[in-house]
């Protein structure tokens, strides 16, 4: 039996920047809610970084959703990514441009691997 793939770390940021020299990520203007003046707003950048381990070897997908109801949250990233060994620490940067919020409220967020769901999280969208 293998074990489910396993969350270390989860952030919504404004952006990553990855050292070419050394490979080290730096994590630029994390933050956990969203204000806006009037709704709809849209979000024109940010980025969900993840970290995840436990990871058996060979291709994998990763889902990101997000929305009002927790029971039909709608689908933003899936994309696939390789795990060399359970061992290693994955790094996903995961982009996401031009998000729509329709009204204020807390946003539910659903992170899934290979449709194993790791992440069940909200995000407080409000009114400024």
């Amino acid at each position: 039996m293998h074990s489910k793939p396993q969350l270390l770390v989860w952030l919504t940021c404004d952006g990553v920047h990855i050292d070419p020299a050394t490979g080290k990520h730096t994590i630029l203007g994390v933050f956990s809610n969203i204000q806006a003046r009037q709704f709809p707003v849209v979000h024109p950048y940010m980025v969900w970084f993840l970290t995840l381990t436990d990871v058996q070897p060979g291709k994998h997908k990763i889902k990101l959703s997000i929305g009002l109801s927790p029971t039909n949250p709608a689908g933003l990233i899936e994309r696939e990514f390789e795990s060399q060994s359970p061992l290693h620490r994955i790094n996903l940067i995961n982009e996401l441009r031009n998000l729509r919020f329709e009204q204020p409220g807390d946003y539910h967020i659903l992170i899934e691997v290979d449709d194993e769901p790791i992440l069940a999280s909200s995000m407080v969208v409000s009114g400024a």
